[in-house]
Formats: structure tokens, C-alpha cells, sequence
């Protein structure tokens, strides 16, 4: 089974920056999808950056494009959420997340979640 497991989240002023990794196990599905969600207490989780394995598909949620983007690195099995420009708006607990097949932008039909990272930006 798929195991992902998240880290870099810390306490950082706006305007500052943080690198998130997620390193998940090694997996036998042919085509796979990469994401990263977030969810502040009393808010729904959701969607805020994904891939898709062959790297034809990234996507960003609206409020943070131009901000955060995606990297990877697949010879250690670790995909990254680099966050800049940060805002106390980003403030969350961040979760990573893979399916099969193509990526998606809702929170529902993941194989595996991470266990959280949180992330504090302070004004």
C-alpha cells in the first residue's frame, strides 16, 4: 500500500517562503496523480496544487498561482509544494495525496493521504 508522509511546515512571517515535501512509497500503478490540499480549522479541505506523473498536467488553485508551484523528483520518490509570498490566508494543515489515473482537483477519490504538515504564517 501507498505511504506518504509530509514535512518542511513550520511558523513564518507573511511575505516569506517554505518548502513542503511529501515522500510516498514506491508504487506498481502505471499512471498516477500527485496533489497537495489544505484545510484550516472550521473550512472545508481543498485543493491547492497538482500533477500528474508524466508532468503534462499541473494545476493551481486560483489563490495561489504565480505563488507556489510543484516541483518533483522522482529518483527520490518526493514531490515538493514551494510556497512564496506567503500570506496568514495560507495558514493550514497541508496533506498530501495520489490516485491512479489522472488528476483531480476535489478531495474525494484519493488512494492515500499523508498524515499533515502544518504551516502558520504570521502577519
Amino acid at each position: 500500500q501507498v505511504r506518504l508522509v509530509e514535512s518542511g511546515g513550520g511558523l513564518v512571517q507573511a511575505g516569506g517562503s517554505l518548502r513542503l515535501s511529501c515522500v510516498f512509497s514506491e508504487t506498481t500503478f502505471r499512471a498516477y496523480a500527485l496533489a497537495w490540499f489544505r484545510q484550516a480549522p472550521g473550512k472545508e479541505r481543498e485543493f491547492v496544487s497538482g500533477i500528474n506523473w508524466s508532468g503534462d498536467d499541473v494545476r493551481y488553485a486560483d489563490s495561489v498561482k504565480g505563488r507556489f508551484t510543484i516541483p518533483r523528483d522522482d529518483s527520490k520518490n518526493t514531490v515538493y509544494l514551494q510556497m512564496n509570498s506567503l500570506t496568514p490566508e495560507d495558514t493550514a494543515t497541508y496533506y498530501c495525496a495520489t490516485r491512479q489515473w489522472v488528476l483531480i482537483e476535489s478531495d474525494s477519490r484519493w488512494d492515500a493521504w499523508g498524515q499533515g504538515t502544518q504551516v502558520t504564517v504570521s502577519s
